[in-house]
């Protein structure tokens, strides 16, 4: 008989390790809480509208293709890729829109127009974050990061300069660039890591080699159809995927785990992965002198930003809007501070809004648009009612005043989701949307470790451990994590 192996939860780390170790030969069963699969990327339907729940950015397209290479397969087997054009829209005020080619020659001379001169600097910049991507995803990501000695290599040492891990990304955009919309442009993919631009380590501009050389895709259908091709994949693999299965305990005998016991039924295993929440298997699950960490190390955790979401269906077409838009028609700094350095729920938040129903009219009833609008804010903050309704009204008044249209009115369907929900439904600490922040002393060993220290054979994977948050490195995330286990099982 082959061994067993139990995963905790259907996420993209947790389904990315279960396909890999059933590939190996082992007997996985996938325990999932909630009833349909996919964690904070689940997908729900209502009156006609098809909403992805969570994640909304395709970038890096070749973490992707190489997970399925794995197993023989591509991306195009189960999903087609639309490349979006512009990859997305920034509103910076009034008649002050930025909208950001996917074509490399028009980002040059973006931006130039913006700033004369700033092209050949674009091009410095985006070779050097090249290389941070290249030896980030080739040296870097794929290291369980047990210890420090795994990084103890002249060449990786070496690197780490070139890298930029002791300047921060602010200083480093700022050694380049004058103009603010371009410097606002380089930092936005940072804002979700956890920290300010200020105080996160300058390697992470390989995020904008991701976005402006890589370019930002679309899956037809929605980001559902990546958790639905893992699924099949799973299926097809042998994984026994169980929903409406929420672990309660995890028994364990002589230093190993030997039961992963739910509301109503107990499976035996040889091995355990924690896809689900970290903090919540370590401090709700597992008994005192089971955890890895005791309640004030995860207080001192810096955590990456919760959201406050809003999923709205809209009775007619809407204008001046593409798949994704950015609006920064408020004070970049200001905001990250208020999530970041002085927690609290922001007095001019930026925000984001998709609207997919634009590339794919198949998420909206015909003439109807689906919007996806989501406010980053600090986690552990008070979460009411009344409080949504407040930042509801704040951002649609912005939306309608920058996109010069009436949308408020033409609400047909209305859904908000925020701290008390992620809580509820994914055991998410602090109500953290993201997970770990990236900070240069949460990087690499220096994350809660991705194998327990009293259970031999229990393992963690997922957003708040190696390598970090976003779809891409929960993907890599389950890969590491069932390496780890099959050394374990051999």
């Amino acid at each position: 008989m082959s061994k067993k192996v139990v995963v905790i939860g259907a996420g993209f780390a947790g389904l990315a390790a279960a396909c890999c170790l059933a590939k190996a030969g082992y007997q996985v069963t996938v325990l999932e809480k909630n009833g349909v699969p996919g964690g904070r990327a689940r997908q729900y339907s209502a009156d006609g509208f098809v909403f992805d729940m969570g994640p909304s950015w395709y970038w890096m397209p070749d973490v992707f293709e190489q997970f399925f290479a794995h197993f023989g397969k591509k991306t195009s087997d189960y999903y087609q890729l639309q490349r979006l054009d512009p990859s997305y829209s920034i509103f910076f005020g009034e008649d002050e829109v930025m909208h950001v080619p996917a074509n490399m020659e028009e980002l040059f001379a973006m931006f130039e127009r913006y700033e004369p001169g700033s092209s050949r600097n674009l091009k410095k910049f985006l070779e050097e974050a090249k290389y941070k991507y290249e030896v980030g995803m080739a040296d870097f990501v794929n290291k369980p990061s047990h210890s420090m000695l795994e990084f103890v290599d002249l060449r990786l040492i070496k690197s780490m300069f070139r890298l930029q891990m002791f300047t921060s990304m602010s200083t480093h955009v700022r050694q380049l660039f004058n103009n603010r919309q371009l410097i606002e442009l380089l930092e936005f993919p940072v804002l979700f890591l956890g920290a300010t631009p200020a105080k996160t380590p300058a390697m992470y501009s390989l995020m904008n080699y991701a976005d402006m050389a890589l370019g930002t895709w679309y899956p037809e259908g929605g980001m559902y159809k990546i958790v639905e091709a893992m699924v099949s994949l799973a299926r097809e693999l042998g994984v026994d995927l169980q929903l409406n299965q929420e672990v309660k305990q995890i028994l364990s005998a002589n230093g190993l785990a030997t039961k992963v016991i739910t509301q109503d039924r107990e499976y035996t295993a040889d091995a355990v992965v924690g896809g689900a929440d970290y903090h919540h298997l370590d401090q709700q699950v597992l008994t005192p002198e089971q955890r890895n960490y005791d309640a004030a190390y995860w207080d001192k955790r810096v955590m990456a930003p919760s959201s406050l979401l809003f999923y709205l269906g809209i009775n007619k077409r809407l204008k001046n809007l593409h798949h994704h838009n950015l609006f920064f028609d408020e004070n970049f700094t200001q905001h990250a501070i208020e999530i970041y350095e002085d927690p609290q729920w922001p007095e001019k938040p930026l925000f984001y809004v998709c609207a997919p129903s634009i590339t794919d009219p198949t998420v909206a009833p015909e003439g109807y648009e689906n919007l996806f609008v989501l406010i980053p804010v600090a986690p552990n903050l008070e979460d009411t009612e009344a409080r949504r309704e407040q930042y509801y009204n704040l951002v649609m008044e912005r939306l309608e005043r920058l996109t010069g249209q009436e949308v408020r009115s033409a609400v047909v369907y209305k859904r908000s989701y925020a701290h008390a929900d992620f809580e509820t439904d994914y055991h998410a600490f602090k109500g953290n949307a993201y997970g770990l922040a990236n900070t240069l002393f949460q990087t690499a060993f220096l994350k809660p470790k991705l194998r327990s220290k009293k259970i031999k054979n229990l393992f963690f994977t997922g957003q708040l451990t190696t390598p970090g948050p976003g779809v891409p490195p929960s993907l890599i995330s389950g890969q590491v994590v069932a390496r780890e286990v099959s050394k374990l099982l051999q």
